[in-house]
């Protein structure tokens, strides 16, 4: 078995899906689904609280990359959400 890459951010495997249904969709300011280049993949999480966790540590990242806001999914379907990344004024 070839060894999976990881990503930069949590060294999680990428795209490593068996077992695990918990991920982020990403959003921008209109509510338009977005995919920026350069930003974790939000998917493939065991827990939703290891969903959670790692939104609470990468939401400035995906901010600065055009994500306004991100919608908690469980097996595709939204669980809550959308939920800004924008700090309050």
């Amino acid at each position: 078995m070839a060894p999976q890459s990881r990503d930069a951010v949590n060294s999680r495997p990428v795209n490593y899906c068996a077992g695990m249904s918990w991920g982020w969709r990403y959003l921008n300011a209109r509510g338009k689904q977005v995919t920026p280049e350069g930003v974790p993949d939000g998917a493939g999480f065991p827990t939703r609280s290891d969903a959670e966790t790692w939104i609470g540590e990468t939401w400035r990242e995906l901010l600065d990359a055009g994500v306004d806001a991100v919608t908690l999914l469980e097996d595709g379907r939204e669980v809550y959400g959308p939920m800004s990344l924008q700090t309050p004024t």
